[in-house]
């Protein structure tokens, strides 16, 4: 498991996302402040990769992203979703060095 650098901080706007492509799959990366969080881009419940253009926002204390076609929210920390228990997507672990934005994906 190594880090690959997807991107500089300055590249993603504070409480954005952006997509990045890591070994072949798609990847939303967010800004919150200056903390980096990392999603699997596809939205389960439309297959489509949109995550990465979601909004940010806060439901009862948890930091989530709302997925822009039918609205479920996913935590930024865990990936779960908050409609359906049933239901979480991916997480990588995400970090700065420098003003390089790094994710790890484990295999």
């Amino acid at each position: 498991m190594s880090w690959t650098t997807v991107c500089s901080i300055d590249d993603i706007l504070p409480n954005t996302g952006v997509a990045a492509l890591i070994e072949e799959m798609q990847v939303a990366v967010f800004r919150v402040d200056d903390t980096i969080y990392a999603l699997a881009n596809k939205d389960p419940f439309s297959n489509a990769n949109v995550l990465s253009r979601g909004i940010i926002c806060s439901i009862k204390g948890t930091l989530v992203v709302a997925s822009p076609i039918y609205k479920q929210h996913f935590s930024l920390e865990a990936g779960q979703c908050l409609e359906d228990d049933s239901v979480s997507i991916a997480c990588y672990e995400a970090r700065t060095e420098g003003n390089s934005v790094q994710i790890r994906i484990a295999h």
